[in-house]
């Protein structure tokens, strides 16, 4: 695990470009955060650093986005939903099982059993009532990560 810490949503920005840059495909992105923290402006920077030309939004009425871009991008908000079930409606677990492109998950903590048994979880924390910082926890869920979450720290660390 590591931690950034950002002072505006241009520096969160610009962490998920970094993000962006060095993620693989294959790999599954569960953003936690309150609502405001700031998961919807990390999944736009880093789709957008994918070659994604065009609106980036959170699916929060359509559940799934797939966007279109350097490979393709599935984008899951899992707020509305109640039960596993709807889970299960929508195709969840076929985009995270054997992931082809990216997932980017938010809200994840509804139905963490739910979750596949490897994943990168991103938690988002807003530091202060009305303030622009934010505390961004990496951290490699299961095995298949984990080697990732070092190269991206380090990349993360070198100023790039």
């Amino acid at each position: 695990m590591f931690t950034c810490m950002t002072s505006s949503p241009e520096e969160t920005g610009h962490l998920a470009e970094l993000v962006g840059q060095k993620i693989r495909e294959g790999t599954v992105l569960c953003l936690e955060g309150d609502l405001g923290a700031g998961k919807t402006l990390f999944v736009q920077s880093l789709a957008h650093t994918l070659g994604v030309e065009g609106d980036v939004t959170s699916p929060t009425f359509n559940l799934m986005n797939v966007y279109e871009g350097i490979c393709r991008i599935y984008h899951f908000d899992l707020y509305r939903l109640e039960t596993e079930e709807e889970l299960e409606d929508i195709g969840f677990y076929e985009y995270t099982e054997e992931p082809e492109g990216i997932v980017v998950i938010e809200w994840p903590n509804k139905f963490p059993e739910s979750l596949p048994e490897d994943y990168i979880e991103v938690r988002i924390r807003k530091l202060g009532e009305n303030s622009n910082e934010r505390q961004i926890d990496f951290s490699s869920i299961g095995a298949k990560n984990q080697e990732f979450i070092k190269e991206l720290e380090e990349f993360v660390n070198t100023g790039h």
